[in-house]
């Protein structure tokens, strides 16, 4: 079955592949049909936006689509980001490096460090059913970036689940992607498809 990863971002391609990759399933991305406008993200809440981007492009393609929406809730930013992260700060047309070294900055001062990261995956299926699958993690920030970091998933490298001694990006795969807010929804998602195909 072919499957559209509704994204163009690196690192959730090679994250979300990571996890369902064995199961019977050809992974298509935006750039495959030739897609370069992305939808206009107008939801209130992460699983809102994911269902947008899922219908935008599964109406452009007409295969089963997987859209991710996720973000980080930093609990001395209170409503800074969520929803808005990776516009946040430095702005959505920001490299990885001008954003991750503009929201550290920004936490320079930060006496509380926690935060809460949030991913909510919309799946619409062979016969245009919607389905939602959502995952967190609770951590802290680093003051430094700790590891390197998959292309377009920069915090990774300065956020430090709870339990863990290193950073997303210090993780195996494997680990992360049992711990990891993403790495929880798409296991999900990989035990629905599962039984489904």
């Amino acid at each position: 079955m072919q499957l559209l990863l509704a994204t163009t971002n690196k690192g959730k391609i090679v994250e979300i592949g990571e996890v369902l990759s064995d199961l019977p399933l050809v992974i298509k991305t935006p750039a495959d049909f030739g897609i370069t406008d992305p939808p206009h993200e107008h939801g209130e809440t992460y699983r809102d936006n994911a269902i947008i981007k899922a219908a935008y492009y599964h109406e452009l393609t007409k295969i089963p689509t997987l859209a991710d929406d996720s973000g980080i809730v930093v609990h001395a930013l209170k409503d800074e980001l969520g929803v808005q992260t990776r516009r946040w700060g430095a702005g959505a047309d920001a490299t990885d490096q001008e954003w991750i070294d503009f929201f550290l900055k920004r936490m320079d001062k930060e006496v509380n460090r926690k935060a809460t990261f949030i991913c909510s995956l919309a799946y619409i299926d062979l016969v245009g059913e919607t389905h939602v699958f959502e995952g967190l993690c609770e951590g802290e920030i680093t003051k430094t970036l700790e590891a390197d970091y998959l292309p377009g998933l920069p915090i990774s490298a300065c956020f430090k689940p709870d339990g863990f001694p290193v950073v997303y990006s210090s993780m195996s795969i494997e680990q992360k992607n049992s711990t990891s807010h993403r790495g929880k929804a798409v296991l999900k998602l990989h035990d629905f498809l599962k039984r489904k195909l």
